[in-house]
């Protein structure tokens, strides 16, 4: 479901707080009781951080929303979106990230990868209150994650590695017998 944006929306995103702001309105315009159920949606934006869309990707229950990479993705792809930004709501008030969504934002932040798409950011919001994953680190944290990389990058990872050792060790021994 395209949410459409209202003619005083911020088209530009420059912040953390410029999402929270359109997006609580959006969660407030939602009926009561949908507000009591988790939704993921997505932002979608060009490289200069202008919105191009705001998508529903899931809408839940009361603990937890699917969100698989293929529905993230597939509106971006099809939306020429080069970064987009994760965000859903925690009806119990919580701003405390799950392992399930720090699971869910490592899987985006690859499958991001490979399509050449950045996950900028995941916020968790209520109607009073945001958590950031950028803001306190925890996107630096998940974007340096193995959990989720495919192993054929890893082994390539490591080659470059023990290249690179190779070619210091060598350098070093030609330093010591001249």
């Amino acid at each position: 479901m395209d949410i459409k944006l209202r003619k005083d929306d911020k088209k530009f995103i420059s912040n953390s707080d410029d999402v929270y702001a359109i997006m609580q309105r959006i969660l407030l315009r939602d009926n009561k009781i949908d507000r009591e159920k988790e939704h993921f949606w997505i932002i979608g934006m060009n490289q200069l951080g202008y919105i191009l869309y705001i998508e529903l990707i899931s809408l839940g229950s009361i603990r937890e929303t699917p969100a698989e990479p293929m529905n993230v993705y597939r509106v971006a792809v099809m939306k020429n979106a080069t970064q987009v930004i994760a965000i859903h709501n925690h009806p119990s008030g919580s701003m405390l990230p799950s392992e399930a969504d720090k699971d869910v934002t490592d899987k985006l932040i690859q499958v991001g990868r490979i399509l050449n798409i950045e996950l900028y950011d995941h916020l968790i919001i209520s109607t009073t209150d945001y958590l950031s994953f950028r803001n306190i680190g925890l996107m630096r944290q998940l974007e340096s994650s193995l959990k989720y990389v495919p192993t054929y990058q890893i082994i390539e990872q490591i080659r470059k590695e023990e290249q690179t050792i190779a070619k210091e060790a060598i350098e070093g021994e030609k330093k010591q017998t001249q």
